[in-house]
């Protein structure tokens, strides 16, 4: 089968002939037919968390997909050949398989069904992001009225978190460009903060003198990157990236937490449903062939991705 991968250790992924994998007992391998790109992509790849996760290679990149069961491992009761399906391969020990291939294996426990009005294109869109957008607005926990930060607005974890928090009745402060104003408004946001003006945390507090109730904080590499200066005082903090240390939090007058994503079936189905029915809209802003998907992980590494960018295998 046609993989992007990483041959070895330090090695510049490509695409290439592996061979298709065996299944597992509590997996599933799958056809793939799409798959959402993620920053963690590119991570993965660099092989930056190898010291921390133990990696194999051949590596094969991608972690989400959507596409069509081929077979079923034993104890898979839940799932059949045929199954139009949506889901994520974990980044548990070891790193190895990926959803950039012909076909991948993926654990059961992390396969939804699609719902049969979802294109694989949308369907693919979902997992990762969409669960980190879930896990960080549940953290904050907004309250209809409160104001919220999303710094990193413009990604497709920022398009699911300004949708998530506007529907809890949130006031959606998001960061993004002029060009951003109008998409980012559309999703949900009540105002548009440009982050190439000047300091996030200064125009927030032009705004809103108290500072937001709360911050998603979805970019930075950096603890300077955070822009915590535009939270109020016990105010709540969300991060999927850098994160103060408790210290920082509390010089503050903060609290708040690095937020993982758990893209499990039992959350990939809520959002799959809500995509379908259309209360949750999924922006794929670029659609690439699989020959193409080492163009696409550059334009998230850039930092230049608007929405989703998904990759198609078998077109």
């Amino acid at each position: 089968m046609r993989a992007l991968h990483v041959p070895a250790a330090g090695e510049q992924p490509v695409l290439g002939e592996l061979p298709t994998p065996a299944v597992p007992d509590g997996h599933v391998l799958i056809k793939v037919e799409a798959v959402g790109l993620n920053a963690l992509d590119n991570v993965l790849a660099t092989g930056f968390m190898a010291e921390m996760i133990p990696h194999e290679y051949p590596l094969v990149l991608g972690r989400d997909a959507a596409g069509i069961v081929e077979q079923v491992g034993v104890g898979v009761d839940h799932l059949a050949p045929g199954d139009a399906v949506i889901g994520h391969i974990a980044t548990v020990p070891p790193i190895q398989a990926g959803t950039l291939a012909e076909y991948a294996v993926l654990p059961a426990a992390n396969v939804a069904a699609k719902p049969a009005n979802l294109d694989f294109v949308t369907a693919a869109a979902l997992p990762l992001a969409g669960a980190a957008a879930m896990a960080t607005v549940e953290h904050v926990d907004p309250q209809p009225g409160q104001v919220v930060l999303v710094n990193g607005a413009t990604g497709g974890v920022g398009s699911y978190a300004i949708q998530l928090l506007a529907a809890r009745g949130a006031n959606v402060v998001a960061t993004g460009t002029p060009a951003d104003a109008e998409r980012l408004t559309k999703l949900g946001a009540t105002t548009i903060v440009d982050f190439t003006a000047g300091p996030v945390a200064d125009q927030v507090k032009e705004i809103h003198p108290d500072g937001a109730d709360a911050l998603v904080n979805l970019v930075g590499n950096t603890i300077d990157d955070v822009p915590l200066a535009a939270i109020r005082k016990n105010g709540k903090v969300g991060s999927t990236t850098v994160h103060p240390d408790a210290d920082a939090l509390a010089a503050a007058g903060l609290t708040g937490a690095t937020v993982f994503a758990a893209p499990g079936a039992e959350t990939i189905t809520p959002l799959a449903e809500q995509a379908a029915n259309g209360t949750l809209s999924v922006e794929v802003s670029t659609v690439l062939p699989l020959d193409r998907a080492a163009e696409g992980l550059a334009t998230i590494a850039a930092g230049n991705a608007s929405g989703k960018i998904v990759i198609t295998i078998n077109d």
